[in-house]
C-alpha cells in the first residue's frame, strides 16, 4: 500500500492541476476557432482547422503593444521600488536601534489587513490634488511600499548572522557599503520572489489604472482589452486571443522564477 501512495498522490495531483488549468486551455482552443466554429452547436472542445485570425484581429482593434508596454512599464517600477523600500526599510528594523521599533513595525503590519478597496478613494483624491492623473506617476507612487514586502525582507534579514555586521563594521565597512555588497547579495532569493510577486500583482491590477486613466494611451492591459468587449460584435474568439496575449507574460515570468520565488517566501521562515 505504501508502495502504492506516491502514484496516487502523483495522479491526484495530476487530475487537479488539469481542473484547474482547463479553462486556461479551453480559452486557448476558442481563440484558434473561427468564429463560426465557435458557434456550433454542441460546442467544440478543440479546433479542426486552427488558425491565428483572430490575434491578427487583436492587434487591428486595440493598440495592445502599447498596453503591454504601460503595464510592464509600471510593473517593473513598482517592482523596484517595492524591493528598495522594503529592504532598507527592513535594515532599519533589523539592524538600528530606535524608539517604538516594535510599535512601528506592528502598526505596519496591521495594515495588511485593511483591504485596498477602503482607501482606493483617499488615494484617488490626493493623486488628483497633485495633477496626477492620467499619468504613468500616478499609477506608480501609490504602490511604491509595501507591508508585506518590508515584513519579507526582514525576516531574510534575520537569518543573516549579526557576526557579519560586526566583522564588517570592523573593518570599516559603513551601512551603505554592508547593505549594498554584503546583506543584499546573500538576500537575493527572497529579494526575486518579492519581485516576482510585485511584478505579477502589478499585472494584473484593473481598480485602480481604470480609476485613475481616461486616455488610450495610458491603458493598461487589464483595462485596454476590454475594448475587444465591444469590437467584432462580441467576437469570442477575439476576446480570448487577447486575454491569452496578456496572460503569457506573467505566466512566464512565474514559470521561470517558481523556484526562486518559493524558495525566497521559505528562507525567511526559519526565524523570527
Amino acid at each position: 500500500m505504501r508502495n502504492r501512495m506516491p502514484a496516487l498522490k502523483g495522479a491526484v495531483c495530476i487530475v487537479l492541476g488539469f481542473i484547474m488549468i482547463f479553462p486556461v486551455l479551453y480559452a486557448l482552443s476558442i481563440s484558434l476557432m473561427p468564429e463560426s466554429f465557435i458557434a456550433s452547436y454542441p460546442p467544440k472542445f478543440l479546433p479542426l482547422r486552427p488558425t491565428l485570425d483572430n490575434y491578427e484581429k487583436v492587434f487591428q482593434t486595440a493598440p495592445i503593444v502599447r498596453f503591454v508596454f504601460n503595464s510592464a512599464f509600471v510593473a517593473v517600477c513598482i517592482m523596484g521600488a517595492q524591493v528598495l523600500t522594503s529592504a532598507l526599510a527592513a535594515y532599519a528594523f533589523v539592524y538600528f536601534d530606535f524608539v517604538g521599533k516594535r510599535f512601528i513595525f506592528i502598526a505596519i503590519l496591521a495594515t495588511m489587513m485593511i483591504p485596498g478597496e477602503a482607501i482606493i478613494i483617499s488615494n484617488y483624491l490626493t493623486v488628483a490634488s497633485v495633477h496626477l492623473l492620467d499619468r504613468y506617476a500616478g499609477l506608480i507612487l501609490p504602490y511604491c511600499a509595501s507591508a508585506l514586502g518590508i515584513f519579507l525582507m526582514r525576516q531574510q534579514f534575520l537569518t543573516v548572522p549579526k557576526e557579519f555586521k560586526e566583522a564588517a563594521t570592523m573593518d570599516g565597512c559603513s551601512d551603505t557599503r554592508f547593505f549594498w555588497l554584503v546583506l543584499m547579495p546573500v538576500s537575493l532569493p527572497a529579494a526575486s520572489a518579492l519581485a516576482i510577486y510585485c511584478f505579477i500583482n502589478t499585472w494584473n491590477q484593473y481598480m485602480w489604472p481604470l480609476l485613475i486613466t481616461n486616455s488610450t494611451n495610458m491603458r493598461t492591459v487589464q483595462i485596454g482589452i476590454s475594448m475587444l468587449s465591444f469590437a467584432d460584435g462580441m467576437s469570442y474568439g477575439l476576446i480570448m486571443a487577447g486575454f491569452i496575449l496578456i496572460l503569457i507574460p506573467s505566466v512566464v515570468i512565474f514559470i521561470l522564477g517558481q523556484q526562486r520565488m518559493v524558495g525566497g517566501l521559505m528562507a525567511g521562515s526559519v526565524k523570527g
